[in-house]
């Protein structure tokens, strides 16, 4: 491997052999004495994004999005604390002494797998409160969970964080802060490897673990974008992202230096190896099952349920009565939603033939006759 030039400031970020440098500042800017640092904005941008996508979306899932935004935001604020309550848990030594740091987020410290699974548990929980069906918003929140890492994971690049061990990769990168983690005299900042007998030098550039992973999530969010409108069943979206996510995790995270541990295992790439194994078993049982019980598989979005409570909403949201439930409703949502009873409707509403009218007209003139008789 070629040896790269030690850098002397802390925010200068290189990658050798594409010749990119780049100066930047953890800390965006200062109102007073509080720094605002770009990892929390990136982050909180990721978010942004996420939801801007997938709210205009729902329909296509079947939810109502004014139901579900409460699901959404508890899922936010559930993300944060379970992403900050995995980080310190399983790095307690460096916060055990100074409990106010846990609640110092603005430099990092924030673990994607407690991410999710605090989203997932709020989120659901409210779904549950709030009658929102919860397979459909899965699926609906794999597709944002992708968006929000793809771009939040640059925040780990500002830092100059989530990287990996020495590479000759074209894609190796260095930086200032970078070669200070992994000075020799400061070994013990260099991380799970280090700790596991792998020496990881300042003097080579390392792994942006951070862009394989953004890459890798974007590139996931095209895909499962794709394929939601050819979906088989409820939930299929989101355990293609437990597994889509699982695989690349697995493979980054065995190159990262900074991973979480539990005793002499790396937690992440673990749990990404059972996170994998879980959605593919589970996706080739459901396979074999749809084949066998087609009925038993029919999307949440096509049930009389979901187009009803959208509806209702509809009409709610635009103040309209119950009665006027054809006015004002697009042609896609017209076609999709009440093509069936446009045909009942002409069934019973259309004028009667002639030949039709002629009988009617003969029957009653036959039935007075009839009458007239008996009554002489």
């Amino acid at each position: 491997m070629t040896a790269v030039e030690k850098i002397d400031d802390l925010n200068k970020i290189f990658f050798p052999k594409l010749g990119w440098s780049f100066n930047i500042d953890p800390t965006a800017f200062k109102i007073g004495k509080f720094e605002i640092q770009w990892y929390g904005i990136i982050i909180t941008i990721g978010l942004l994004l996420a939801v801007l996508y997938c709210f205009p979306r729902m329909k296509r899932f079947g939810l109502d999005a004014d139901r579900a935004i409460d699901a959404v935001i508890g899922g936010i604020i559930g993300g944060i604390i379970g992403a900050r309550t995995y980080y310190v848990l399983f790095n307690w030594k460096e916060y055990k002494g100074d409990l106010k740091e846990i609640f110092n987020t603005r430099g990092g410290g924030l673990a994607i797998y407690g991410g999710i699974i605090g989203a997932i548990l709020v989120g659901l929980l409210i779904c549950r409160l709030r009658k929102v069906k919860m397979l459909p918003m899965l699926d609906i929140s794999a597709i944002g969970f992708l968006i929000g890492q793809g771009v939040g994971r640059w925040g780990n690049f500002v830092n100059q964080e989530a990287f990996g061990s020495n590479t000759d990769s074209i894609f190796g990168m260095t930086g200032g802060r970078i070669q200070t983690n992994l000075a020799w005299e400061t070994t013990d900042m260099a991380g799970a490897m280090y700790q596991e007998g792998t020496e990881v030098f300042a003097d080579y550039a390392v792994h942006p673990c951070f862009l394989y992973e953004s890459l890798w999530c974007i590139l996931g969010f095209v895909l499962l974008a794709f394929w939601t409108k050819r979906r088989k069943y409820d939930g299929q979206i989101f355990l293609m992202y437990l597994g889509w996510y699982g695989a690349e995790r697995f493979f980054v995270e065995g190159l990262r230096t900074d991973s979480l541990m539990l005793g002499n295992i790396k937690v992440s790439q673990m749990l990404s190896a059972v996170l994998f194994a879980v959605s593919v078993i589970i996706q080739i049982m459901l396979f074999f099952r749809r084949r066998r019980e087609p009925e038993a598989f029919v999307l949440y979005a096509n049930t009389d349920e979901s187009r009803q409570l959208i509806e209702e909403s509809r009409r709610k949201r635009m103040g309209m009565p119950a009665e006027d439930i054809r006015t004002g409703i697009d042609d896609d949502y017209d076609d999709e939603f009440f093509g069936d009873i446009d045909d009942e409707e002409s069934l019973d509403d259309s004028p009667a033939e002639p030949d039709e009218l002629s009988d009617d007209i003969t029957a009653e003139k036959n039935e007075k006759d009839n009458k007239t008789k008996e009554d002489k």
